[in-house]
């Protein structure tokens, strides 16, 4: 059968099923369950209308609990057994945790929690403000946004290309050794490969340290007046701070190791292959991806910010730099916020650009990859599953913390 009229035809039986059942229920309910006449009349309209809601509820429901929860408990149940389903506890999981490469992968997760929220919120806040005070602005977005529209998999075949290498003696095809090969020790090659790096790594720590002075401030000076802040929230704040502290601590490390690193000029680099840096060569891929959404709804955000404020901080003498961190940013945190978690759920789930470029290879593991070569390739459904459940946890405090956020929105 031609694949249109199979279309055609999927349509049809879809809508008109979707539309028989809410009519067909809503007969049965009207006129069988709680019929509108007689002596309780009113008293079946009233329950009626009580059900009414539910009937159209129920399709949602039930697909969400065949392919939302049904999964969820089939996933816990194979984490717990062995193939031909005899319960073994938590077998898997301590064998799991045996494995250097799931370890390899949890802290490979932990630095793309960590450096690719940050960096794609804060070029989309970069791009959202400087794109909203030029004239060309529009022309702009649509670039930066453009990267939203490739997949994950032809992102990274763009950028398998970008970080290509040849032999010495050919020419580069990949732009980053091409670059590279223009190098050779003189004052470009220090401020290029040290200065600039260490000017970025500055910002990045300045950075860093202004968000946990965010997260720690509001519990410092906590007025009597504000409501009381939740003990898992404080806990979640002080984590971050912790990881903010590490990033830092790992930014003066990397500060200090650029002026030493004896840089192997006129060589070609096979990028990917380079231990822990690769990690950052990946990344890349999904900032470039994800600073076009960021840029979107930051920039609604900043034009939703009151004029009055931004004229109130012009009259009291406030340069731009201040009107930024100290009027516009404390109004779209809440955005912000948003964007991040957004982002970070999409982290969580990373497996296309590391399998596409590495398939884990050379340290590059992450979770989502770990977990399908243990299900497909190896054949290890309960180890497999014990991973599929440690990315379900790991996603949970997001969740809650974006429903917390929303109610404290609706409040």
């Amino acid at each position: 059968m031609n694949p249109a009229i199979q279309a055609v035809i999927t349509i049809v039986i879809g809508v008109g099923g979707c539309l028989g059942y809410f009519y067909l229920s809503n007969v049965f309910l009207d006129k069988v369950l709680f019929p509108a006449k007689g002596p309780h009349a009113g008293r079946n309209i009233n329950r009626a209308n009580m059900i009414r809601p539910w009937l159209f509820l129920f399709p949602a429901i039930f697909a969400l609990g065949l392919y939302l929860a049904y999964p969820v408990v089939a996933t816990i149940w194979l984490s717990l057994t062995t193939r031909n389903g005899t319960f073994i506890g938590l077998s898997n999981y301590t064998r799991m945790a045996s494995e250097p490469k799931f370890w390899e992968a949890v802290s490979n997760n932990l630095l793309w929690l960590v450096i690719v929220p940050a960096a794609s919120t804060a070029f989309g806040l970069l791009a959202a403000q400087l794109t909203d005070r030029i004239r060309w602005g529009s022309i702009a977005k649509s670039l930066i946004f453009m990267p939203m529209a490739i997949s994950f998999v032809g992102a990274s075949v763009i950028f398998k290309l970008v970080y290509d290498a040849r032999p010495a003696n050919q020419d580069q095809i990949g732009i980053l050794n091409a670059m590279w090969l223009s190098f050779d020790g003189g004052i470009g090659s220090i401020i290029v490969l040290r200065v600039v790096p260490t000017l970025l790594l500055l910002a990045f720590a300045a950075f860093v340290a202004y968000a946990i002075f965010n997260l720690i401030w509001p519990l410092v000076s906590r007025r009597p007046h504000q409501p009381h802040t939740p003990v898992w929230m404080m806990g979640l704040r002080a984590i971050a701070s912790l990881i903010g502290l590490w990033l830092i601590f790992l930014s003066a490390r990397s500060i200090i190791a650029l002026f030493f690193v004896d840089y192997p000029y006129g060589e070609p680099q096979n990028w990917l292959t380079i231990l822990f840096w690769n990690n950052f060569f990946l990344m890349v891929v999904l900032i470039w991806i994800q600073t076009g959404f960021a840029m979107v709804i930051l920039s609604a955000a900043i034009r939703g910010i009151p004029e009055e404020t931004i004229e109130a901080a012009v009259i009291d003498g406030a340069n731009p730099f201040q009107i930024f961190f100290k009027i516009k940013v404390p109004q779209i945190m809440g955005t912000v916020v948003v964007v991040w978690t957004t982002i970070t759920l999409v982290v969580l789930k990373i497996f296309d650009i590391v399998f596409a470029m590495t398939n884990g290879q050379w340290q590059t593991q992450v979770l989502a990859n770990y977990m399908y070569s243990k299900l497909f390739v190896a054949g290890d459904w309960g180890v497999g599953s014990a991973a599929a459940i440690v990315i379900m946890l790991l996603v949970l405090p997001i969740l809650v913390w974006n429903v917390y956020s929303a109610r404290k929105e609706m409040r």
